[in-house]
């Protein structure tokens, strides 16, 4: 039996996979500056690793809903068609904060981006549905 929702599976695993990058990249940061955790200060530059990881963790809590809710409601294809933007957004933002906290914000208005398309899209498909179930 194949896949309903295999581009918006794509988006989600290519999501987590960046997730997972920023985490080794957190350790990395973590061994250069000699900071252990639990440990949550230290030098700039690890704050600002940590900082992607977070923010990184948080959006994903609106992301993935969003996303899959978009697919479920309207289709696969446009989900995954506007979901890629956040996990690229995510990659431009990482890079730019790893180097400086300036440089963050074009990859996060990328991200928050691509997250509000879902979200209102996904809440325009569910109110009509539901007054289209009562007329």
């Amino acid at each position: 039996m194949p896949f309903a929702y295999p581009h918006t599976g794509l988006v989600t695993v290519l999501s987590l996979l960046v997730y997972f990058w920023m985490a080794l990249n957190v350790g990395r940061a973590r061994t250069k500056h000699g900071v252990p955790a639990p440990a949550m200060n230290g030098p700039e530059e690890l704050l600002r690793y940590i900082r992607v990881h977070e923010n990184t963790l948080e959006g994903l809590v609106l992301f993935l809903p969003a996303l899959w809710l978009f697919a479920l409601t309207t289709h696969d294809l446009w989900a995954a068609a506007i979901g890629i933007f956040y996990p690229v957004g995510r990659i431009i933002y990482a890079r730019g904060y790893y180097n400086a906290a300036e440089k963050r914000e074009l990859g996060f208005t990328i991200g928050i981006l691509a997250t509000a398309v879902l979200v209102v899209g996904s809440l325009i498909t569910l109110i009509m549905a539901a007054f289209s179930a009562h007329v």
